[in-house]
């Protein structure tokens, strides 16, 4: 589980299932999960864990490490341990203190291992029983360092040596969470300054791909724009009315508020996609920007639902010309953008602050992750909707007019209106999938971008529907519930998160470069 179901929920768990109970059961569940296949990738990129940086690879008694970041472990729970910890990001796994009546399940846990498995015991005849079963059985070494400080500023500056491995105990996963192996090793990946803007030059051929996702993301607001003032002047363009066959005068005749209806339909998803360009646009320039790995997958998947839902047209024989202009003039944008490219990091992690902030912040975060998934599936639900009945009921009764009396007058209405609603739901399962990855995956201290860039979005999204249904009468309170609801949650989660986000500090926490320098290769084993 992340930090962000860990900590907010941890209170509510311990109470309903007892406080070691519900730990025994969390760490019994992503062991299960971790044991199916794929279920520790699902684990790993589902928290948005990177790989390990080169520099922290390393040798722990012989044995090659890909991170020297582990944990400690006691027999009883090392086969969970094993299973559960290599997706969370730890490099090693120690078992330890290690007695003749623990060989047995010593054995079954090292079984099937990702990661390297070590134990460490008092007793010779148990070193020999296990030998053939595990990594290495450790000896007195001065380059293990076991902490019991949850600091992540602490082992970062521990794994700047690149002697050094830092082995967690288990009270340090409880008091931090299981994302403390995650935040060390980006606190101890060495990074570079990112690119500034008046570096990017005046050749297209030659911009990286974030600036062509915030270009991207520019083109998406300019359009959405473009729509919405479409939509508060003619309503329909010329296309519109060939398709209809029928101009606003017509449409006012089958329901006199019929065009208001489709003012807000429209104006509905122009704010979506000014909510969409701003997150893309951030996402550019905050994540892609900095080659945080999760940038590009986050980039990726969302595009990717907006783009197809922009070819529902082929369902409804309904293609816009604008609507065509902007897939042509952006989909090579996107491409660009997603482009796989290499680099060292250049990322920043700030030092650690107050507990209670983060503590506060993971609450935000919940909060923020329910909003984006929330949207997801209104997104699906109202596809749905349009895909089958076009109109909600509480649609009908603003209207005035049931969909038999439309189709009678114009057998293309319905079909228009369908398109419409289909495209707005495409908009926000992909501004949704945006919100919850973003939320799920850029959480830090510091990253005062992504606070902007939710509450911009939040606000182009949400403000625009509200205000429209006012305009033009439709203010059916159930309808608009998952509105006001959306609204409520992005408030106070943006409210928690803002001291953390929008954190400052004198130093940046970074390895020194002296250390950097002897990070680069592994060193040999000893």
């Amino acid at each position: 589980m992340p930090d962000w179901t860990y900590h907010p929920l941890r209170g509510i768990a311990a109470a309903m299932l007892g406080e070691g109970r519900s730990r025994h059961l969390a760490l019994r569940a992503l062991a299960a999960v971790g044991s199916l296949p794929g279920g520790a990738r699902l684990i790993a990129q589902g928290l948005g864990h990177l790989h390990p940086h080169p520099s922290l690879a390393g040798t722990v008694s012989g044995v090659l490490v890909r991170a020297r970041v582990g944990v400690v472990v006691p027999p009883s729970a090392a086969r969970a341990a094993v299973r559960a910890m290599a997706p969370l990001g730890a490099g090693l796994i120690e078992v330890a203190p290690v007695t003749s009546e623990d060989v047995p399940e010593v054995r079954r846990a090292a079984a099937g291992r990702r990661v390297p498995v070590v134990v460490r015991t008092d007793e010779p005849w148990v070193a020999e029983a296990v030998k053939g079963h595990v990594d290495a059985v450790l000896g007195p070494d001065p380059d293990l360092v076991r902490t019991c400080s949850p600091s992540v500023d602490d082992a970062a500056r521990v794994l700047a040596d690149p002697r050094k491995t830092v082995l967690a105990t288990p009270a340090v996963l409880i008091e931090a969470g299981p994302g403390w192996f995650a935040r060390v090793i980006e606190a101890a990946t060495p990074a570079e300054a990112p690119p500034r803007l008046r570096a990017l030059g005046a050749d297209p051929r030659r911009w990286p791909g974030w600036w062509w996702g915030v270009l991207m993301g520019a083109g998406v607001i300019a359009f959405a724009l473009g729509a919405a003032v479409v939509t508060l002047g003619p309503i329909l363009l010329w296309y519109d009315r060939d398709f209809l066959g029928a101009g606003p005068y017509h449409l006012h005749a089958i329901s006199h508020r019929l065009p208001g209806f489709l003012q807000h339909d429209r104006i509905t998803l122009a704010g979506s996609m000014v909510a969409i360009g701003v997150l893309y646009a951030g996402i550019a320039a905050g994540g892609l920007r900095r080659r945080w790995p999760w940038a590009r997958r986050a980039y990726l998947v969302s595009g990717a639902i907006g783009f197809l839902s922009w070819f529902s047209f082929a369902g409804f024989g309904f293609l816009e010309p604008v609507h065509a202009a902007a897939t042509v003039v952006l989909l090579p944008m996107f491409l660009l953008a997603t482009r796989r490219t290499a680099g060292p990091p250049r990322w920043r992690v700030l030092p650690e602050g107050p507990e209670r902030l983060r503590r506060r912040a993971l609450t935000g975060q919940l909060l923020m992750v329910v909003t984006g998934f929330g949207l997801l599936i209104g997104g699906i639900v109202v596809s749905a909707v349009g895909l089958t009945e076009v109109f909600v009921p509480s649609d009908l009764e603003f209207l005035g007019a049931d969909p038999d009396a439309m189709r009678a007058a114009n057998p293309r209405l319905l079909p228009f209106i369908a398109h419409d609603r289909v495209t707005f739901g495409g908009a926000l399962v992909a501004a949704g999938a945006a919100i919850t990855l973003l939320s799920m995956w850029a959480w830090r201290r510091g990253e005062a971008w992504l606070w902007w860039v939710l509450a911009v979005a939040g606000a182009a999204g949400f403000l625009p529907a509200v205000v429209v249904h006012g305009a033009i009468g439709y203010v059916d309170l159930w309808h608009l519930a998952p509105v006001f609801l959306g609204m409520a949650l992005t408030v106070t989660a943006l409210a928690l998160a803002r001291p953390y986000l929008c954190a400052r500090a004198e130093a940046v926490l970074s390895p020194p470069r002296s250390a950097r320098s002897r990070s680069r290769a592994v060193p040999p084993p000893r």
